[in-house]
């Protein structure tokens, strides 16, 4: 087994241990596990060279994310922001050491690090790719959940913020996701 699958069989192992549980197609999953292989999927669709630091950010992107409860953080935006940046670094810093326990090259490590971490989103094409890799994977996946549990008005800001983080090519890849009648309706609202 080289490296990098070495890397993804101790990232899934990771994962699997996660609480929450999806049933996909009448099979049960652990939720972070099934996440983290629609990244990657959608990884390699934006980008079918994509590089080894690339491929390992969108196996651990969200790696142990359980652990960190949002509760265990303030109401508001700014405990929710709070929350996310200390998920990153523990995200970045889990995966590191998984990395490092098996003998990765640092630079690749440090690379990976930039990617989990989203530095220079906008500015470096793997983070970009990521970042349109995690938007697809939560309209395709996660999007009609999170209708159900909110209102339209507050929907249609979720949408308008996440097609500000896209790429042209994330968007366009975005318009050919089938939606549902509700999500398309949303989408067509916060887009116009």
């Amino acid at each position: 087994m080289n490296k990098l699958d070495q890397a993804f069989s101790l990232f899934d192992n990771y994962n699997r241990k996660s609480p929450e549980q999806l049933l996909i197609n009448g099979v049960t999953i652990s939720a972070e596990y099934f996440y983290a292989l629609k990244l990657h999927e959608w990884v390699i669709k934006l980008d079918p060279n994509a590089s080894e630091p690339l491929q390992l950010a969108s196996r651990c992107q969200h790696i142990g994310r359980w652990e960190i409860k949002r509760a265990s953080y303030p109401d508001g935006r700014i405990g929710y922001l709070t929350w996310r940046s200390d998920l990153s670094k523990f995200h970045a810093d889990t995966a590191s050491s998984i990395l490092r326990s098996i003998g990765y090259d640092e630079q690749i490590i440090e690379n990976m690090r930039e990617i989990v971490l989203k530095k220079h989103l906008k500015t470096e094409p793997d983070v970009q790719t990521i970042e349109d890799a995690l938007c697809l994977v939560f309209l395709e996946f996660q999007f009609d959940d999170l209708i159900v549990k909110h209102p339209a008005e507050k929907i249609i800001g979720i949408l308008q913020k996440t097609w500000k983080k896209m790429s042209v090519r994330g968007k366009e890849w975005a318009l050919k996701l089938t939606y549902s009648a509700v999500g398309a309706e949303l989408i067509s609202k916060a887009l116009s």
